[in-house]
């Protein structure tokens, strides 16, 4: 065999740039699984500040018996790229009830929202004695 057969059949079986091939090829996945956890995050974390907030303005519609401090108590509890929150505050028999229905954003907080919303239920018993 000549030298440069060896050489060339050589070449074929060299596996030299493989690892920048595979790491090219796999970066994006990698990338996708990031922003996939990510946006799980901000699911979850969203899940926590609608139960929190719920949980806020029952207790202050539970002492107050006044539904603009349940809405008012359970907005301001919430970070300001999540305000848009709707909070829905009522009476049932000896319980006070809250629901917080908050806009889950996309990627970053402040901007563009999924088309789903996560909610927060509390209730809390009344307290005091009837005005």
């Amino acid at each position: 065999m000549e030298v440069a057969e060896i050489r060339r059949r050589d070449r074929v079986h060299d596996d030299r740039g493989q690892l920048s091939v595979e790491f090219t090829g796999t970066f994006p996945l990698i990338l996708l699984t990031l922003v996939v956890l990510w946006q799980c995050a901000l699911v979850g974390y969203t899940f926590i500040l609608a139960g929190n907030a719920a949980d806020r303005g029952v207790r202050a519609y539970a002492a107050s018996r006044d539904v603009a401090d349940c809405q008012s108590v359970g907005q301001e509890d919430l970070p300001q790229e999540w305000r848009g929150a709707k909070i829905f505050c009522w009476a049932e028999g000896e319980l006070v009830k809250a629901t917080v229905s908050v806009d889950v954003p996309i990627l970053f907080p402040g901007g563009p929202s999924l088309p789903i919303s996560v909610d927060g239920r509390s209730a809390a018993a009344k307290e005091g004695t009837e005005p």
